[in-house]
């Protein structure tokens, strides 16, 4: 049976119990700006003409700056230059964002409406190492709440002994080679991914 109303929806799953929405608020209070401050990685979703787009971004804990209680900051740092993310953002304000922080099982959920700077007063304040991203996503926070555990518990996903070895999964190198039809990627590019990375962090 496919789901297709609200009614048939409820009538499965029931309303969410009060500890599912007092914990929603249209701000960052105190003890959820602890968690965007220890949280060194965070996946930003958002909506466009051409659909939906979800990509990671990480950089040292508290990389996401909370300007204040209603606006957090987001340096945009090097990436492979999709640029898909940011298309989304001059053309659609809403994003969502996912804050994971390593060993802890609560993750941190924030919806709202952003925009893209370059001030460059702004932008220095981001410097890494003389470098300064090209531009900030500015979010104007909507809601903001916490997810319990479950996913994380489930998935084990922070156990040592449940790490994957890279060399079970095809390499990046691997991946352009197969679909480039052998004209991008190969031995090659992984052997030099270390020393692109070290030049191109930033």
């Amino acid at each position: 049976m496919i789901l297709d109303t609200l009614d048939a929806l409820e009538a499965l799953y029931g309303h969410p119990g009060e500890t599912s929405t007092v914990k929603e608020v249209d701000f960052v209070p105190p003890e959820y700006r602890v968690y965007i401050e220890a949280s060194p990685f965070v996946s930003l979703a958002t909506c466009g003409p051409e659909g939906l787009d979800c990509s990671p971004r990480g950089d040292a804990p508290g990389f996401v700056r909370v300007q204040d209680e209603r606006t957090l900051l987001l340096p945009d740092r090097r990436g492979n230059n999709r640029v898909d993310s940011l298309r989304n953002i001059v053309r659609d304000p809403r994003v969502a964002l996912l804050f994971l922080v390593p060993g802890v099982g609560t993750t941190l959920r924030v919806n709202g409406r952003a925009h893209l700077t370059t001030d460059p007063a702004l932008l220095d304040t981001f410097q890494v190492e003389g470098k300064t991203p090209r531009c900030v996503i500015v979010v104007a926070v909507d809601a903001v709440y916490f997810q319990c555990a479950r996913a994380l518990v489930r998935s084990d996903l922070w156990n040592p002994a449940r790490h994957v070895h890279p060399r079970s999964l095809p390499s990046a190198g691997e991946l352009l080679a197969a679909r480039s039809g052998g004209q991008l990627g190969g031995e090659a590019y992984d052997r030099g991914w270390p020393e692109r990375a070290k030049t191109t962090m930033w």
